[in-house]
């Protein structure tokens, strides 16, 4: 039996699953504060893990804690929040409830707050912020299918916890610099909702250029925003934000070539936002396009790609039947 503290994974959905799940395939001890259906399908079928590489694992539901309550947190040494932005406040409380002082929280979060949120509600722990770079989709029976390429990124830390997050198949490397780096994956988030309104897999979507055309838009009219809060953000990818726009707007076999050199992308992958108007879920469009709003409106800038793209998914939320499936010009009205 596995001694070690656990690792604690603070919401349980699908990029918690592969996480945690990847974590204790290479021999971690893991504990997933999850919903009642999840643990259902776990205990049923086991955790599957699979991705765009090839990448196919199982889990027994034996070989990780799985619990609907927190107390699963008790002995914790790390515990990663993996809740949507919105959620984050209520899990900071759980978390300081039940988790031990000396368990280091992790942000893996969309968005840009969740870190100084997490701090605030939690002072007196170690808090460090994060990015994950991939998105994961849930396929249902306790499978968890990565779609596309990159490696987390976490604060660094004199505990080299990026370290401890390492293991066969999941790289974690640290960073001087985690703020600028979650700016610079909000802006490849910005084209979640593009991809949610589309109604197709990314791959299908982002081989268009009338849809890369748009979300080239959206980077550019953000990095207005940004920079007039005196922001640096820093590129998840290998090519500087600044190179977003131009590339996006390349013709389709340029792109295509360029984006295969820097990006992998699972044919049927789909962003985390389409997820959930399928699936009738509050989305984090306020944590996305809203925090462009957000900077214009205090800034006294035009973001109007932006304003229409959060009524878009605000309406789509509210029709509750899924994604629109919309055109790119329908998009921009």
């Amino acid at each position: 039996m596995n001694s070690e503290r656990p690792i604690g994974i603070a919401g349980a959905g699908s990029i918690g699953c592969f996480v945690g799940g990847m974590l204790a395939a290479g021999g971690r001890r893991v504990a997933l504060l999850a919903r009642p259906r999840i643990i259902g399908e776990i205990a049923t079928h086991g955790l599957r893990l699979t991705s765009f590489d090839g990448l196919d694992r199982r889990l027994a539901a034996g070989q990780l804690e799985l619990s609907e309550n927190p107390d699963v947190f008790a002995n914790a040494a790390v515990v990663l929040v993996t809740v949507k932005s919105a959620d984050s406040a209520g899990m900071a409380e759980l978390i300081a409830r039940h988790a031990p002082n000396d368990a280091v929280i992790v942000s893996l979060q969309n968005g840009v707050g969740n870190t100084a949120l997490l701090r605030e509600k939690l002072p007196g722990w170690r808090v460090l912020g994060g990015m994950v770079p991939y998105n994961v989709i849930a396929l249902g029976e306790g499978r968890f299918h990565r779609a596309t390429s990159g490696d987390i990124v976490i604060e660094k830390d004199a505990a080299e916890t990026a370290k401890k997050l390492t293991v066969p198949g999941l790289k974690t490397r640290a960073s001087d610099d985690i703020v600028a780096l979650q700016w610079g994956k909000l802006l490849f988030n910005l084209n979640n909702a593009l991809n949610a309104l589309a109604d197709q897999p990314l791959r299908r979507q982002l081989a268009q250029r009338a849809w890369r055309r748009l979300f080239a838009d959206q980077v550019a009219e953000a990095l207005v925003a940004i920079r007039a809060e005196g922001i640096k953000p820093v590129s998840t990818a290998p090519l500087p934000v600044s190179f977003m726009p131009p590339l996006l707007r390349l013709p389709d076999a340029l792109f295509e070539i360029v984006l295969g050199r820097t990006m992998k992308i699972d044919p049927e992958a789909r962003s985390s936002m389409w997820e959930d108007l399928q699936r009738g879920r509050r989305t984090e469009i306020d944590y996305l396009q809203g925090v462009i709003t957000t900077i214009a409106e205090r800034r006294g800038l035009a973001a109007p790609l932006s304003r229409r793209i959060v009524e878009l998914i605000r309406k789509a939320e509210a029709d509750g039947k899924g994604s629109p499936g919309l055109t790119p010009e329908q998009v921009r009205g």
